[in-house]
């Protein structure tokens, strides 16, 4: 933003800069911004560039491109967000599961009736187990 300043500011300096043309003794032109004894002002004027129909299409196709690349990098930088985040939700949880099946307690589900149908100690440390290799894969 400065930079754009401080051309804007140069900028009326810098369109009514002079240039002088001197000839040395050996007779080589020379051109600079200082005057000399003997140089002559030269009038520079801006050179207004007019571009074809081909190049004004070249140059679309290339800014068509280029705005398809970005949105696509745009688009794959949100989708990587998306799964880095959902991989994180995952791993939350499978941690919180797994801390809330501490050594030593009973776990049970309800059958149909509602009545308690207790895991065994080996069912048990089948789901630590899995939920800890789950863990090891996915949160790594």
């Amino acid at each position: 933003m400065r930079h754009l300043l401080l051309v804007a500011v140069l900028l009326p300096t810098l369109a009514t800069a002079e240039i002088y043309r001197w000839t040395d003794e050996q007779g080589r032109v020379h051109f600079g911004q200082r005057p000399v004894p003997g140089a002559e002002t030269v009038q520079v004027k801006p050179q207004v560039v007019e571009r074809d129909a081909h190049t004004r299409e070249r140059e679309a196709r290339s800014q068509r491109f280029y705005d398809a690349r970005r949105e696509e990098q745009q688009q794959a930088a949100a989708s990587a967000a998306a799964q880095r985040e959902e991989r994180a939700s995952e791993c939350r949880e499978l941690r919180r599961r797994l801390e809330q099946m501490p050594e030593g307690y009973r776990y049970y589900r309800e059958g149909a009736g509602g009545e308690r149908i207790y895991y065994s100690d080996e069912e048990t440390d089948t789901a630590r187990r899995q939920l800890r290799e789950r863990i090891a894969q996915r949160c790594t």
